[in-house]
């Protein structure tokens, strides 16, 4: 059995894993725990790496047979290694290598007695938790009672991970602007379950990528 604390901004990531994700790495002798980001005075969407760096250190402290990751949006961040020089690329993908390789390098530098490069695995959701939610267009509109024809002509050929982190055109100003009953927790969890997680690994890239660097480690 692998543990893996994964690290999140917020109670729709900590619900998200608990409730979706940790039972379908279970399968695979993999145990997800979930913890929010410690930081009095701060909260999910202004992620800060002087918030997660305290949590960092503790967990890889504790015990030297867990790892760590992380799940935490791009759109969020204020201040982390890496932010300023990802956002100088255009593409999706290179901005999230850029974004955790300078991460993993800045914790490597910090706690290089704690076997980070095997323990520590980062992971930013690009751009945002939500996108996710667009990996099955037919469920999206089903749940929101829209017509399928509102979400494709909003996405046109995006896929869901490219959606960007514009203040009214991110994952979750998109899915607000479909149907104002939409809430990140309750519909965004349902959403979440009805699409279940192997469509949203056919669909995002880096999601699957980072799902199966955690599977890896069984091996």
């Amino acid at each position: 059995m692998i543990e893996i604390i994964i690290l999140v901004e917020g109670k729709t990531e900590k619900f998200f894993i608990k409730q979706i994700m940790a039972p379908y790495l279970a399968e695979k002798n993999i145990f997800a725990i979930p913890t929010i980001l410690s930081k009095p005075g701060e909260k999910g969407g202004d992620v800060r790496f002087a918030r997660a760096k305290k949590d960092i250190e503790l967990h890889l402290k504790q015990r030297q047979d867990t790892y760590i990751t992380t799940l935490i949006d791009y759109y969020g961040v204020k201040e982390w290694p890496g932010y300023e020089e990802s956002k100088k690329s255009i593409d999706f993908r290179q901005k999230s290598k850029v974004f955790c390789d300078c991460t993993l390098e800045k914790v490597s530098n910090l706690f290089e007695e704690h076997n980070v490069k095997r323990r520590f695995i980062p992971y930013v959701s690009m751009y945002e938790f939500e996108a996710l939610l667009f990996s099955d267009i037919e469920i999206l509109a089903s749940n929101l009672n829209i017509q399928r024809q509102k979400i494709e002509d909003s996405i046109q050929e995006l896929l869901p991970e490219q959606i960007n982190d514009n203040k009214e055109t991110a994952p979750s100003k998109r899915l607000k602007s479909f149907s104002e009953n939409y809430t990140k927790i309750s519909c965004g969890l349902d959403i979440a379950k009805n699409i279940g997680i192997q469509k949203m690994r056919d669909k995002c890239v880096l999601f699957n990528e980072w799902l199966s660097r955690l599977e890896n480690l069984c091996s």
